[in-house]
């Protein structure tokens, strides 16, 4: 069990925290909510003590002999502050301390995360883009607000991530290693595309084969990369995921509309993963028409292969370029496993392949994933742990791998 402090700044959004504690408390972690004087306005101190069954710290004044005001901070082993108003966010990069939730953050020891929400303009003035940058600088973790419906009738950037992303993205961060590379932002200015999601193949107008893949590692990975400070595109297909916000979005629907895709991402990208799960074959001859059953006969379909993705990037990689290639085998064994990955590796010529066992419908739509990384010298990791954390060991490897190709 984590312990987990809520900050909760002063803004409509301050409602969604609500369901964020919720998120966090049904995970079994013990949370601690420290609102500020005008958070207290949108959601009252018995609602939060309610939620989170615990006391709720709101004055530096209060419990004076416990030192509220450095002893939260020192005793979290995970901030987050949702939302982070503009005001906050202003306070919190000058070092200002003049309420219990500012205290917490100058004498937290651990990762800090901040989910910031507020009206466009706010988000976009260079004052606020500025306190962003010092607060990062700082190694505080703040993720880009979504664009959406804000307050009244406004539309933009601002609004506050989901509570699951935002839940997704904060516990990924008790791990140190994840931590570590979001608060050093180890990406930041590396353009990275990343594929998720299954592809539909089109049996006729209103059916297609399709496979069992959810997005929820493609998604992870994208999650991850923005924690660390990537430009980051996902081409997404069929997804059972949400997709992270700040993330720019391509929708495809069949293999062929993936290649086209990831063909035009490349063009502009430092980073190619290839974690969707594309049909191996489609239909030779779709019908244009609802396919019909006509007495006890059966349906006889002939396929044909669809286009290799992965070695159709690798064959145009531009230089200094890292292609990541995913493959799901059904093996016995690991050495069988590491067997087909190696063979895999070998004929299409990416830089780093995950492998993963699907044996008996493993792994898909589940929230665990059991990986092995390999090169073209072998194991770099193998991990199995919650997919939010893979997907950073998965990044490590390409952190590692982009500088030692420079």
């Amino acid at each position: 069990m984590s312990r987990v402090l809520l900050g909760v700044a002063g803004g409509i959004a301050a409602y969604k925290a609500c369901l964020l504690l919720r998120r966090f408390a049904e995970a079994g972690h013990q949370v601690t909510v420290v609102p500020t004087p005008s958070a207290l306005n949108f959601v009252g101190e018995t609602t939060w003590a309610a939620l989170s069954g615990r006391p709720v710290h709101t004055q530096v004044w209060a419990d004076a002999h416990q030192v509220p005001h450095v002893a939260l901070g020192r005793e979290a082993d995970l901030v987050v502050v949702a939302p982070a108003t503009a005001d906050l966010l202003a306070r919190a990069a000058t070092g200002r301390a003049d309420d219990l939730l500012t205290n917490v953050l100058l004498t937290a020891t651990c990762p800090v995360l901040m989910a910031p929400a507020m009206h466009t303009e706010m988000w976009l003035h260079p004052a606020t883009q500025a306190n962003v940058a010092t607060l990062r600088e700082h190694g505080v973790i703040v993720l880009d607000p979504d664009s959406g419906r804000l307050t009244g009738a406004d539309t933009g950037p601002g609004r506050l991530p989901e509570p699951s992303e935002i839940e997704q993205a904060a516990l990924s961060l008790l791990d140190v290693g994840a931590a570590s590379a979001a608060r050093a932002r180890d990406l930041a200015g590396v353009r990275l595309t990343v594929s998720a999601g299954g592809t539909r193949e089109a049996l006729d107008p209103v059916r297609y084969l399709g496979n069992a893949s959810s997005g929820r590692m493609g998604a992870a990975i994208a999650r991850a990369a923005l924690l660390r400070g990537a430009d980051v595109r996902v081409v997404a297909g069929a997804m059972t995921a949400p997709v992270p916000g700040g993330a720019d979005l391509v929708t495809v629907t069949s293999t062929a509309d993936l290649a086209e895709a990831m063909t035009r991402a490349a063009a502009d990208s430092d980073v190619l993963i290839m974690a969707a799960a594309p049909a191996d074959f489609t239909p030779a001859s779709p019908s244009a028409a609802k396919l019909k059953k006509e007495g006890d006969a059966g349906l006889t379909v002939s396929f044909t292969q669809t286009v290799d993705v992965l070695a159709s990037l690798v064959r145009q990689r531009r230089p200094g370029q890292v292609i990541v290639g995913f493959a799901a085998e059904t093996a016995g064994s690991a050495s069988e496993l590491l067997e087909l990955g190696r063979a895999k590796l070998a004929r299409k010529g990416c830089d780093l392949l995950v492998l993963n066992d699907v044996s008996g419908g493993a792994v898909f739509g589940a929230a665990d994933n059991t990986v092995t990384i390999i090169d073209g010298d072998g194991v770099v990791d193998a991990v199995a742990a919650d997919k939010n954390l893979v997907a950073h060991r998965i990044l490590d490897a390409v952190a590692t791998k982009r500088r030692s190709t420079r």
